[in-house]
């Protein structure tokens, strides 16, 4: 039913659609109602999840890959508290996603309401901001600024609550319209002179290094991190994986890290992924400089690393990478030997993956299912490659790249492949999607693949099949022994035929010669595709030159 009044859930999405939002991820409830009525006729399309966490995940990936905002919407209560575990795999990768949930009205909070829950401050230690409205009159600017909170300084996720009263109710007449300028983020610049001081450092170093966070790693920031180590001749590292400077996607990088004598610390928070800036990472004599959007993370390294950090600032990346370039045209270039050598180590992976086999029959060694993958994301300019689990995560990301990558990110928590791909698919309509993911990633998951039908969404999903959680299995092994392995083990199931049975195309493969004509077979048919591969349960590589 529809009503001539104005509600609050008209300009909650007459706001979105003024923010130029063309989609909500979004799983219905009774407290979101109003806001599905109000999005009927509005030009914005809804994708109709079949859990909350999926939604978060989505915005996700689709933040990452298009630029834009992701926006995910969920009912209230339970329905929130689904949601809520992903946004901290979106905080970590530094996703500008924005959750919105339905709420318990404002006018019965206290009295024990449906589903009445203290939301706001659930979601406060894994968003940048998070509240809720007062009532319809709050809701078109409480959304603009939730827009530009989640894409300003370093990016992040943002949760707004959306109570049932404010939605229902009538807006005032006089409520002043949103201005344009409030959903863009508030750029937070580097002045000329640090920018000339930071570079000046660095240039006297003879092996810099200039390193960024998750949130340089989508396509359009890794061009600007070329653009970075072009103008300075200084390489230029992104990281955003869970295993940090043993990231198997970054080759042989751990053994030139541990010899630089001057690191840019440029958005990347000095943390575990850096083991804290500690020896023997790092150099003992290694000088830091740090650029970060965040002042309590500056403040963070310097109890790391104390007098080490001997230059500073208050910038967000973009501005920073902005400046840096701009200073940089005056600037002698570091030794592009040692550019080389880093760019070399990064690059390097063993000459024995060429034979990589396994041993064990029925299987394939995690190099053999996927290396043959590459030409499939070759074969298009804009071609997704995503990596969800754990240690096939890491042979994945040391296997494959693409123009797009989405992976599981620094919060290393497993599950939001199928997710992750659904919106990959939204935002990039014609090129390969790739999802490499575990047999207990599938799992979390799974009813995803209705979504995927119902919303004609194809890509390829490969299985790395080894019957168990194999990162655990293996840190068991390693420091337990194999007589206490223990709440590891999994059934080899038939994932292809679950994925099957939801109306999408299965493969089952247990040989390296049937891999590829497997995956062109999956690819053909125009259907979400799963190829079950049974693999050898290996460790991560350790890539050492």
């Amino acid at each position: 039913m529809t009503t001539s009044k104005k509600r609050g859930a008209d300009a909650l999405i007459q706001t979105l659609k003024q923010a130029g939002v063309k989609r909500i991820f979004t799983l219905s409830g009774n407290h979101i109602m109003p806001v599905f009525d109000a999005a009927f006729d509005a030009g914005i399309e809804l994708i109709h999840t079949r859990h909350e966490a999926a939604t978060v995940h989505m915005a996700d990936a689709y933040a990452r890959i298009t630029g834009e905002p992701g926006i995910a919407l969920v009912t209230g209560g339970p329905g929130h508290a689904n949601a809520v575990s992903a946004l901290y795999t979106a905080q970590m990768a530094e996703s500008a996603v924005v959750l919105l949930s339905g709420h318990a009205p404002n006018n019965q909070l206290g009295m024990g309401a449906f589903q009445e829950m203290r939301q706001a401050e659930m979601a406060a230690s894994v968003t940048k901001l998070s509240w809720t409205s007062a009532g319809a009159d709050a809701l078109a600017s409480d959304m603009a600024k939730a827009i530009s909170v989640a894409q300003s300084g370093r990016p992040g996720p943002v949760h707004l609550s959306l109570p049932t009263d404010a939605l229902e109710g009538e807006t005032s007449p006089t409520n002043a319209a949103i201005n344009a300028s409030a959903f863009q983020p508030v750029a937070m610049p580097l002045s000329s002179a640090d920018a000339a001081s930071f570079i000046a450092r660095l240039s006297r170093a003879k092996r810099p290094l200039i390193l960024t966070g998750p949130a340089s790693m989508t396509r359009f920031r890794r061009d600007q991190l070329v653009a970075l180590e072009t103008a300075t001749g200084i390489p230029v590292v992104g990281m955003e994986s869970p295993r940090g400077i043993g990231d198997p996607s970054l080759g042989a990088f751990a053994q030139m890290l541990a010899q630089s004598d001057c690191v840019l610390l440029l958005g990347k928070r000095l943390d575990f992924t850096l083991k804290f800036g500690a020896v023997p990472a790092f150099a003992a004599d290694c000088e830091f400089l740090q650029i970060d959007a965040e002042k309590h993370e500056i403040e963070r390294s310097r109890r790391a690393i104390g007098s080490r950090l001997i230059a500073t600032a208050e910038a967000d990346t973009p501005s920073a990478i902005q400046a840096l370039v701009a200073a940089s045209a005056s600037a002698s270039k570091a030794v592009s030997a040692w550019r080389d050598d880093v760019r070399a180590a990064i690059a390097y992976r063993p000459d024995v993956w060429h034979q990589a086999a396994s041993s064990m029959a029925d299987r394939l060694h995690p190099v053999q299912a996927l290396r043959p993958l590459q030409a499939l994301l070759d074969s298009h300019p804009d071609s997704v490659f995503i990596s969800d689990g754990g240690e096939i995560g890491q042979w994945a990301q040391a296997c494959l790249n693409a123009p797009h990558r989405v992976i599981n990110g620094v919060a290393g928590a497993i599950g939001a492949a199928l997710p992750f791909a659904l919106a990959a698919r939204v935002a990039v309509p014609d090129a390969p999607i790739i999802a490499v993911m575990g047999d207990g990633t599938f799992g979390f998951h799974t009813a995803e693949m209705d979504t995927a039908v119902r919303y004609n969404l194809p890509f390829l999903t490969v299985v790395g099949n080894d019957a168990r959680w194999n990162a655990e299995y293996q840190i068991q092994l390693r420091d337990y022994g194999r007589e206490r392995l223990i709440g590891c083990e999994l059934l080899p199931a038939r994932y292809d035929q679950v994925t099957a049975a939801f109306g999408g195309h299965g493969e089952y493969v247990t040989s390296a010669d049937a891999l590829m004509p497997a995956a062109q077979r999956a690819v053909a048919s125009g259907k979400p595709s799963c190829i079950n591969v049974m693999i050898e349960g290996l460790p991560a590589p350790n890539v050492r030159r």
